[in-house]
């Protein structure tokens, strides 16, 4: 099953602790695909491994979700050649980009099973 929006980076510490990180960065007419995808992973780790928690509690899995929305603004900046000083004009706000990054924690296992069911990459 592979994702459209959300591109997992893995990492595993020394105790054999995995970490799969994603940001998905879009417009506001696709916040809703990305959420449904989010919900998608976060639903098949609960039906994976339903004990959820931090790992050094005794949880299986954990994860940690964000969200942000940024309004970019453009600017003129010109350079004045005799005062020697920029100056800057402000343009108007720009449409919302809504940022979402996703972090689940768990044993290399339970990452290798989520990459594999996800299709992140060959060299599980």
């Amino acid at each position: 099953m592979s994702l459209n929006y959300l591109n997992f980076d893995y990492a595993e510490d020394t105790e054999g602790v995995g970490t799969l990180e994603a940001m998905a960065s879009t417009w506001s007419h696709q916040v809703l695909a990305v959420q449904a995808e989010i919900a998608r992973v976060l639903g098949w780790c609960y039906a994976t491994l339903r004990q959820r928690g931090p790992l050094e509690e005794g949880g299986d899995w954990d994860y940690d979700l964000q969200g942000m929305q940024e309004f970019t603004t453009p600017e003129t900046i010109q350079y004045d050649e005799a005062t020697r000083q920029l100056s800057v004009q402000v343009g108007p706000a720009g449409r919302p980009r809504h940022t979402v990054t996703v972090a689940i924690t768990g044993s290399s296992e339970f990452c290798s099973e989520f990459r594999r069911h996800f299709a992140l990459d060959d060299s599980v």
